[in-house]
């Protein structure tokens, strides 16, 4: 089950709310919480395409930013033996740690659109 719809490069998160019979969702990776709502496939779509545009049209009149920024850096948690593994595959192949898991990030994402 796919719960993700993409818009002009913008990605929303959708889930479905049985209590309130509607999907409702928010928009990932912007500075706000821009949420939408709808009773139907085709209204969720239509009401996530129009929050994003309409966020775009409110950033560009505000002179702000709508993507939100990223650093670079993060940690991450993973077993132990998956982190020994990943670190001698890595120096077996002249890299750094950070570079072989950027490498796998980069492949992973890449196979995923």
């Amino acid at each position: 089950m796919n719960n993700v719809l993409e818009h002009n490069g913008y990605v929303g998160k959708i889930e479905f709310s049985s209590d309130d019979n509607c999907f409702f969702g928010k928009i990932l990776g912007i500075n706000d919480l821009v949420s939408f709502e709808g009773s139907s496939v085709d209204e969720i779509k239509s009401a996530f395409s129009e929050a994003v545009d309409d966020y775009l049209e409110m950033c560009a009149e505000n002179g702000k930013e709508p993507e939100k920024s990223y650093k670079g850096s993060f940690n991450v948690r993973i077993d132990p033996v998956l982190h020994r593994q990943a670190a001698s595959f890595a120096a077996l192949s002249n890299i750094s740690l950070n570079q072989f898991v950027e490498s796998a990030i980069a492949d992973k994402v890449s196979h995923a659109h």
